[in-house]
């Protein structure tokens, strides 16, 4: 019987993985990089052990120390995740070999299915060896990696080579293999994919269907469970592929066979050899507790003969420190708030006051929601992103509201290039026009003296405050009165340090503010309250390109240097963080005037990374 376990992770995962043991009575130790000495999992275990290293990325993939980190904890079986070093079969013998229980499938299975390439010669399929103009467009894919990875779509062949550099590189440094294949890329595809839940005694549960078509760099956004619309015929296809795949190579544990699904036809893509991010979505529809069912098999325990039955739907949207508008880029800093109405699961590796770093994932949390039908169960996520309360780096929050809302989402009509069709649209921004008056308001009140109202017995000026939403600065005027603060156009009915509430046309609106240095938070826009005399030095030349966020400089367009001509649109570095590269393009055509960094270079957010001056 297992009594301790390490979770060989970190984040939400490893806060998911010690919920669950806690509730069976299991002890729990956690290990955690210097990066993450004082981050949630680490907290939150009974137990936790520094692994040692300078580089924070890359410490979590040290399984000689997190083996070492296990023994010395006094834990009897080691649970790997998902990411790092889930899906090593070096890892699961080097766990097993020192006596410990492995809450994962037998190294030979991990092994069979771990290499992309090596899993689809097992099922017959071969991925192409020469890409001509006629295979066009291809996907370039890291042999080892997931969660996008690695991975490249290439529509010209001139392209090709380029791209396969880039995705050696960033497989390596994601995953320390640099291997990559190509396969043929299907444009208006379904990501599907199905749980699988296998026993030492033979048997194999087909735990229903996932669609994960929302993507962002090939990296999922917002899944749910069962698959919308599929026919019967191709959901009992899909169930028995991955029953075979399975059987193939003798599985144990929880494991996902994923699946491009186009024109009725499913298109076999890899099998995951570990629990996936997405599974909370199966654990609502089905009712069970996929890691409190992984270490019952690991005990030895038989599943039943069936699986339980499905019953309503789930969907789950990953909430990401990202700015979708600006290409994704992560986002830094302190999270000061993170609270979602109590109708939805939360899985998260953070609480109110951490901070998000560098090094890692740039997921915040995901919430799960869960109802008798599929609608219901969108417009309760929907909802319950909409009241979250998120004050910190900038988020995906709206894009996922957005999402959920969107017409080929809710018909079910969605497939893999949503947001390359879309995401102009969903990010296009929509703050509210009262949100600045709200936060002044609700300042004044924050500041004014007990038994002062801040009213003069003349008429007088009114008071102005100034704030940057949405990129775009707005001014707010009220008056100090005898019956209150006033302002133009509405009518204030209450205000207060944290809750204002104003009469707009005869209604009522209720805005609740809260503040952290210069940000101001009023319901879900994000302010930023500038001085009232602007510094006149903080400006940049026209053509400045800032990075984005902290980071390496990994690349240099070849033949880069001051004086050379470039064209809008053209990349000219690569910024590398959380294990992704970013494109940094020359905002217009004309001439590079200065060039301020090297490769290798650590940059850190608004830093100046070049001047670009626009041909006249």
């Amino acid at each position: 019987m297992i009594t301790s376990v390490l979770v060989a992770n970190r984040g939400e995962i490893a806060c998911r993985v010690f919920r669950t043991c806690h509730e069976l009575g299991i002890r729990t130790v956690a290990v955690h990089s210097d990066a993450d000495a004082h981050a949630l999992h680490a907290r939150v275990a009974d137990a936790s052990v520094r692994l040692p290293g300078e580089a924070p990325a890359d410490t979590y993939l040290r399984g000689d120390l997190v083996v070492k980190a296990a023994v010395a904890a006094g834990a009897d079986a080691v649970h790997p995740g998902y990411g790092f070093l889930s899906e090593n079969a070096d890892f699961a013998r080097a766990v097993l070999d020192a006596g410990l229980t492995w809450i994962g499938p037998p190294p030979e299975a991990i092994e069979a299915m771990a290499s992309k390439t090596r899993a689809k010669q097992l099922l017959g399929i071969e991925p192409l060896t020469e890409v001509t103009e006629a295979d066009l467009p291809v996907l370039v894919k890291a042999a080892a990696g997931g969660g996008g990875r690695g991975m490249r779509v290439v529509r010209r062949l001139a392209d090709l080579d380029a791209e396969l550099a880039a995705a050696r590189a960033e497989a390596a440094s994601a995953f320390g293999d640099g291997e990559v294949f190509v396969e043929p890329y299907v444009e208006r595809g379904r990501h599907v994919e199905v749980q699988i839940l296998a026993d030492t005694h033979g048997t194999v549960w087909p735990l229903g269907t996932r669609d994960c078509s929302l993507q962002r760099r090939h990296q999922k956004v917002i899944e749910e469970a069962p698959a919308p619309a599929l026919p019967g015929d191709l959901e009992a296809e899909l169930h028995a592929s991955a029953v075979r795949a399975a059987r193939a190579v003798d599985y144990v544990g929880a494991g996902t066979v994923e699946f491009l699904v186009a024109d009725g036809t499913a298109h076999f893509l890899e099998m995951n050899t570990r629990l996936q991010v997405e599974h909370p979505v199966t654990e609502a529809v089905f009712g069970v507790d996929l890691v409190a069912e992984q270490i019952r098999i690991a005990e030895g325990h038989p599943l039943d003969p069936d699986p339980p039955r499905a019953r309503g739907h789930a969907v789950e949207a990953r909430l990401y420190a990202e700015d979708p508008a600006r290409d994704w880029s992560p986002q830094t800093g302190t999270l000061h708030r993170l609270a979602f109405p109590s109708s939805v699961r939360l899985d998260t590796g953070y609480t109110d006051g951490d901070t998000i770093g560098v090094h890692y994932d740039p997921m915040l949390a995901k919430a799960v929601a869960h109802a008798p039908t599929r609608a219901e169960a969108v417009r309760k996520l929907a909802s319950a992103l909409e009241r979250a309360a998120i004050h910190g780096p900038v988020t995906n929050r709206d894009l996922l509201v957005h999402s959920l809302r969107h017409p080929e989402f809710t018909a079910a009509r969605m497939d893999t290039g949503f947001y390359d069709r879309h995401l102009a649209d969903l990010t296009e921004p929509a703050p509210d026009p009262h949100a600045p008056l709200a936060a002044a308001l609700a300042d004044a009140r924050a500041r004014s003296r007990p038994g002062f109202g801040g009213w003069r017995n003349v008429p007088s000026q009114p008071q102005t405050k100034r704030y940057l939403m949405a990129g775009e600065e707005h001014e707010a005027r009220y008056r100090h009165t005898r019956q209150g603060l006033e302002a133009d156009g509405v009518r204030v009915v209450h205000a207060e340090a944290d809750l204002v509430i104003l009469d707009v046309d005869g209604v009522q609106r209720r805005f609740e503010v809260a503040r952290h240095g210069d940000r101001v938070y009023v319901n879900t826009t994000a302010l930023t309250a500038l001085p009232r005399f602007p510094d006149p030095t903080a400006q940049h030349a026209p053509g400045s390109l800032l990075a984005p966020m902290p980071g390496t400089v990994v690349r240099v367009a070849d033949g880069l240097t001051a004086g050379t001509p470039v064209k809008a649109g053209e990349p000219l570095l690569w910024l590398e963080a959380m294990k992704m590269q970013h494109k940094i393009t020359a905002p217009v055509t004309g001439t590079l005037a200065e060039l301020h960094v090297v490769p290798g270079q650590q940059v850190e957010p608004g830093a100046l990374l070049a001047v670009v001056e626009e041909a006249p």
